[in-house]
């Protein structure tokens, strides 16, 4: 009898870190559904709890949901007075809320299926840095919300990995006043990450949580035009 695929939602799954793991799931294998906002599989901004409420529901009337992967994220690295209450709206509910309301949706789900739930803080999970306060404060709470929740479910067969990514060459950095330097051991690269994902999820234990860090600490700041 064929087996059937395992089924894995991936947020932030258009760029990045979770376009790497999208892709590395699907080429063993997974049936894999981006959620995104530029509408991969399915088209949703995290911030709008109530579409991705009623995109959720649908979903679970015609896939059965064996991982989630919270892998959206959005960086802000500024002093805290400079943010606008717009910026902090919405780091929050990108970083941190809409990860724990996906989890909330799709938990029973995950139940029935003994799955798996892996979520991407960051290093500054761990850490503390300048102008990162706001940043930090998500990322922290993903990891602690990650540590908790294992515990609560290890009864339930429901595994949890928190990974917290150190610098990372992707297009996080964007938007940003800085980015990796070119040095190749200062930066790690998504489809690391990605080929770590894949490893813990074919790992009878339960990898918890693991940290990824360049051998090297080097940014450059962007020249301004």
């Amino acid at each position: 009898m064929k087996m059937r695929a395992r089924v894995a939602l991936i947020t932030g799954s258009s760029s990045g870190i979770g376009e790497a793991i999208y892709n590395k799931l699907k080429e063993n294998g997974y049936r894999v559904i981006g959620l995104s906002r530029s509408g991969q599989d399915i088209e949703c901004d995290l911030r709008d709890i109530f579409k991705l409420e009623k995109e959720i529901k649908a979903l679970l009337k015609r896939e059965r949901i064996d991982v989630l992967i919270n892998s959206a994220g959005i960086g802000v690295f500024r002093p805290h007075e400079e943010l606008s209450v717009d910026k902090i709206d919405e780091v929050i509910g990108v970083n941190l809320k809409a990860p724990i309301i996906l989890t909330n949706l799709l938990l029973r789900e995950l139940k029935r299926n003994r799955g798996h739930i892996i979520n991407i803080a960051s290093i500054e999970a761990i850490r503390s840095s300048k102008f990162s306060a706001l940043y930090s404060a998500t990322k922290s709470g993903l990891r602690a919300f990650s540590l908790s929740l294992f515990e609560e479910l290890r009864r339930a067969d429901v595994k949890i990995t928190n990974i917290n990514p150190d610098i990372t060459k992707t297009n996080f950095f964007d938007n940003l006043s800085f980015e990796p330097s070119i040095n190749r051991d200062s930066y790690i690269l998504a489809e690391e990450i990605a080929n770590l994902v894949y490893f813990v999820l074919n790992t009878p234990s339960v990898v918890t949580e693991f940290t990824i860090r360049p051998q090297r600490v080097e940014i450059q700041k962007k020249k301004r035009i």
